[in-house]
């Protein structure tokens, strides 16, 4: 009961002196506006290039330079490790190609063939080839050849053999066309069967399951990949499979450099954002500070009285304390409004590219802003509001 008193007298007292509430808002608003601009343009523009790379598969994507040899016992190892989402053998890049064409058209289209398998990051929700005469199509290769997903082309493998160029041909359905943004060349994904069987025919091997002519393949011959397809599993993973494979004595390309390059930015801009923070801070609190002891030296007598009304010291140092959370309310409430209405013109005036942001907040930083500002206020008002201890009954006597 004691409390709800003192709320509605706070609360009175708070609405007659409004000019000097207002000020007392006004310069939380000055405070707290800002910091949630810079704040939102922190997190909006660091995240929209976070949220990029990561939509990016390329940017995780660890490529070996030059010829290696790799085995598939080598290619699996790597599969199981935490850091990696996606590896698959590469057969030889000169043999990797392919001319498709649509049947009873003169159009024919030379693309590269990459192996693919489930769980590859550049076919989204696409699924892979359910069989070896299944492919999936790039974007641009399936516009020159004017085809679709369930179209059927015409494959053309060659070969030279004693100076003589042969050709085998087969026929393979396109399951699904990939869009430009998953892989900009001409290619086709295919599974791995396809891909060795291509190989082994332009070695000048037999391919029985296509029943491709050749020499027969050595008894226990194990088969050496000169390459591999790998994706690391987060961006953070990147640069630690970049070491691993430095340690192995394998010259790798990746996108570290880059990522690096953001994280540099996130983390500078935090620092940025937190020494800014902690010196506005520091001024809003010495504000509230000087403003709960102003206030409590211009209401001495009515403090006093109420001291004479029995009120408690913990009473009349939560007087002040409302007083000073009405106020971080008020700007709370403002300054999120002035926000709201900052970040949507700089997402209007700097984004080019839906679904990213200039500026942005989530809820939870709405709400861990509202905790810091009446935390803050209580804290200091309870500092600047300490000399109503010192405040007697008689001082209200006296002016009875």
């Amino acid at each position: 009961m004691r409390i709800t008193l003192v709320m509605s007298l706070a609360l009175q007292d708070y609405r007659a002196d409004a000019r000097l509430s207002a000020c007392t808002v006004l310069a939380l608003v000055a405070v707290i506006a800002p910091l949630l601009v810079l704040f939102g343009l922190k997190f909006g523009l660091v995240g929209s290039l976070t949220e990029r790379l990561e939509r990016d598969p390329a940017v995780r994507e660890v490529i070996p330079m030059g010829g290696g040899r790799f085995s598939a016992a080598f290619v699996d190892a790597l599969t199981k490790r935490p850091d990696v989402a996606f590896a698959l053998p590469r057969t030889r890049q000169i043999a990797a190609t392919a001319d498709l064409s649509v049947p009873a058209q003169g159009q024919v289209v030379n693309v590269e063939m990459i192996p693919t398998a489930i769980g590859d990051p550049l076919l989204g929700t696409a699924s892979p080839p359910a069989g070896v005469d299944q492919i999936l199509l790039s974007q641009t290769a399936a516009e020159k050849l004017g085809t679709q997903a369930g179209d059927w082309l015409d494959a053309a493998f060659t070969r030279q053999v004693s100076g003589v160029t042969q050709v085998q041909r087969t026929r393979l359905q396109v399951s699904a066309v990939l869009p430009l943004e998953a892989f900009g060349r001409d290619a086709l994904f295919a599974s791995m069967a396809l891909l060795e069987a291509v190989e082994d025919y332009r070695d000048g091997r037999a391919v029985d399951a296509f029943g491709w002519p050749g020499d027969a393949p050595a008894v226990d011959e194990q088969r050496v990949f000169p390459a591999f397809r790998l994706y690391a599993r987060t961006l953070d993973d990147v640069e630690p499979l970049r070491r691993y494979f430095a340690d192995q004595h394998l010259l790798v390309s990746t996108q570290a450099q880059t990522i690096a390059q953001v994280q540099s930015l996130s983390r500078n801009l935090t620092l940025v954002f937190w020494i800014i923070t902690a010196l506005a801070v520091l001024g809003a609190v010495a504000a509230v500070i000087a403003g709960a002891l102003a206030a409590v030296e211009r209401k001495r007598r009515e403090l006093s009285v109420l001291r004479l009304l029995g009120f408690s010291t913990g009473a009349l140092l939560l007087f002040v304390i409302l007083q000073a959370l009405y106020s971080g309310v008020l700007a709370t409430v403002i300054s999120f409004v002035l926000y709201a209405l900052a970040e949507r013109g700089l997402n209007q005036l700097f984004v080019q590219v839906p679904g990213e942001y200039a500026s942005h907040l989530l809820l939870r930083h709405y709400c861990v802003a509202v905790l810091a500002v009446l935390g803050a206020s209580a804290c200091a008002a309870a500092l600047g509001g300490w000399r109503v201890a010192r405040i007697d009954a008689s001082e209200g006597l006296r002016d009875v």
